[in-house]
């Protein structure tokens, strides 16, 4: 395993001395070491309800077997960044994550990862480390948020865009507007359409990256808790090949 490098043998007593501080055991450094990369915030949609993906990842790592040892990614919402200054740093975002993942993985010498993003270029920039890195890896996302809907017409996000084209052209009135942007979006997960982060997500099926149902399976649906459990004990399966 790589982690041996970190758990076996004399030279490596220091390390183990640091691995016992996070409380795990000798019978735990005899099984592989398996980074889950959380892309939780608090403030992406898409990325609010990772923790519990995270949480289910663990479970099915260790259920097959694994160590999980989580750390963190960043990501940037590009709805929340559209129309300032904010959006410069979308695209730079992708380099940020890549560079952060493999230096996390490779000074710890993990075994393998499974990777837990959601949104626009956080997907690609996993998917960049993970070429980096060439280790056993598999993604998770968090899922798609569901459709908002007014009547019997549904909503997304850019109808929050054309909401507001409509009122500065006198189409619709304020409290339409209002209206509007408080029914666009109503659960978490990445934006409803097939936008970078959904569109991203469907790749990482076809890549052989992640398992059937990443790309589709919504934000809120039980299925996705599963899919996670899957995947962290399908990881093991590919670090066994």
């Amino acid at each position: 395993m790589r982690s041996d490098k970190i758990k076996k043998g004399p030279g490596a007593a220091p390390h183990r001395s640091l691995l016992y501080a996070l409380g795990l055991t000798d019978e735990e450094l005899k099984k592989p070491l398996i980074g889950i990369v959380s892309s939780k915030n608090d403030i992406v949609p898409g990325h609010m309800n990772l923790d519990k993906i995270v949480d289910a990842v663990k479970q099915g790592v260790a259920l097959a077997g694994g160590i999980p040892i989580v750390f963190p990614a960043i990501a940037v919402c590009d709805g929340i960044a559209m129309g300032h200054e904010g959006m410069k740093y979308s695209l730079v975002s992708r380099e940020l994550i890549a560079d952060s993942t493999e230096a996390m993985t490779i000074a710890h010498a993990l075994d393998a990862l499974v990777m837990v993003p959601n949104c626009d270029k956080n997907v690609p920039g996993l998917l960049m480390a993970a070429a980096r890195l060439n280790i056993p890896t598999i993604f998770v996302s968090g899922g798609a948020m569901s459709a908002g809907t007014i009547g019997k017409k549904k909503l997304s996000l850019v109808s929050a865009f054309e909401g507001v084209a409509a009122f500065k052209t006198g189409k619709i009135d304020a409290e339409k507007l209002k209206e509007i942007e408080h029914k666009a979006c109503p659960t978490c997960g990445s934006c409803s359409g097939m936008f970078t982060a959904n569109s991203m997500n469907c790749l990482t099926e076809v890549l052989g990256m992640a398992l059937p149902g990443n790309g589709t399976i919504p934000a809120v649906m039980s299925a996705r808790i599963r899919l996670a459990k899957q995947t962290g004990m399908k990881i093991m399966e590919l670090l066994e090949i």
